[in-house]
């Protein structure tokens, strides 16, 4: 049995920074949204004597091993399967790429042998506050450290032009960073934006500028300068406004309205002698995450819905 599907990258539309919990993470409000940048994971069963994950141009641990060993420790009695993982989403730039894999797996080791639901929400929030927010993928209200997760509506008509830099950056840095500049906002504040938060996201909402914010955004600009430039670059060519991904240092630009992902193209061309890899991307739902069958032709067919 071979299957496949594809893991797509996150912004943070919204991102907002409170106060430090006891576990030493950071109380977060923020809005996920899965866009059509994604990398595509292909599980094989059987063909391996153990667990096997390969990601090619990728070195370190990945957190599809980690997804595994957590599903085998919950009791999952699948025979051994290799997971392939084609890398589209950078690496350390603040799309969440690592948690979309492990996302994915979760989503692939489901429709393998099925897996309970609330073992997976379980295993998905142990392996990262990113990784809730994408096991579903579309627009996501979080908080807790992220780990909590809502499903929301979708927007009114969008679409981002993503510029990856050159770099990478450490999330745990950035978020150090963030306490050194006196970032962090009062619990009282953080609640304040869940509030106003929760009042916008309604279906076919198009979300007030002020609440486009990425709270980590000025350390990501102290530990890695160029960012400045490149969120100039996507307000000059035409971007409503212009963020952060996560903890960076991936910029991107939003566009409003029904011609939004032509704009972003056209952005993106404009950008290309400065950001080769500027890419446009539009928002992407559910479905963007479905589990399909692999034939040996590499043509596939969507399986009909694993309980998730």
């Amino acid at each position: 049995m071979r299957l496949q599907a594809n893991a797509p990258g996150k912004v943070n539309l919204s991102l907002f920074l409170g106060p430090t919990r006891e576990d030493g993470r950071h109380e977060l409000v923020t809005v996920f949204e899965s866009v059509s940048l994604c990398d595509t994971l292909t599980l094989t069963v059987g063909d391996a004597g153990h667990d096997q994950v390969h990601c090619p141009g990728v070195e370190g641990p990945n957190l599809v091993d980690a997804a595994l060993a957590g599903l085998r420790a919950a009791g999952w009695t699948a025979p051994p399967v290799a997971i392939e993982i084609e890398k589209r989403i950078p690496v350390a730039a603040g799309m969440g790429g690592g948690s979309a894999d492990a996302a994915a797996a979760l989503r692939l080791a489901q429709a393998v042998t099925g897996v309970d639901s609330q073992v997976l929400w379980s295993l998905a929030a142990g392996l990262g506050a990113d990784v809730p927010g994408q096991v579903t993928p579309g627009v996501s209200l979080g908080t807790g450290a992220g780990e909590r997760v809502e499903q929301a509506a979708p927007l009114a008509a969008h679409a981002l032009a993503v510029v990856p830099l050159p770099a990478a950056l450490s999330t745990p840095a950035v978020f150090r960073e963030a306490d050194r500049m006196g970032l962090p906002r009062s619990g009282e504040e953080l609640s304040g934006r869940l509030l106003e938060l929760s009042g916008w996201l309604r279906r076919g909402v198009r979300l007030p500028d002020h609440l486009l914010v990425n709270d980590l955004e000025p350390a990501a600009r102290s530990l890695y300068p160029p960012i400045e430039r490149a969120l100039t670059a996507l307000l000059d060519a035409g971007a409503a406004v212009s963020f952060v991904c996560g903890s960076g240092p991936t910029c991107a630009g939003l566009w409003w309205g029904s011609e939004a992902l032509a704009a972003a193209g056209e952005a993106t061309l404009a950008l290309a002698a400065r950001y080769p890899m500027a890419t446009a991307v539009a928002p992407v739902g559910s479905e963007a995450g479905d589990v399909r069958r692999a034939t040996p032709s590499g043509s596939s067919g969507t399986m009909g819905g694993a309980d998730e």
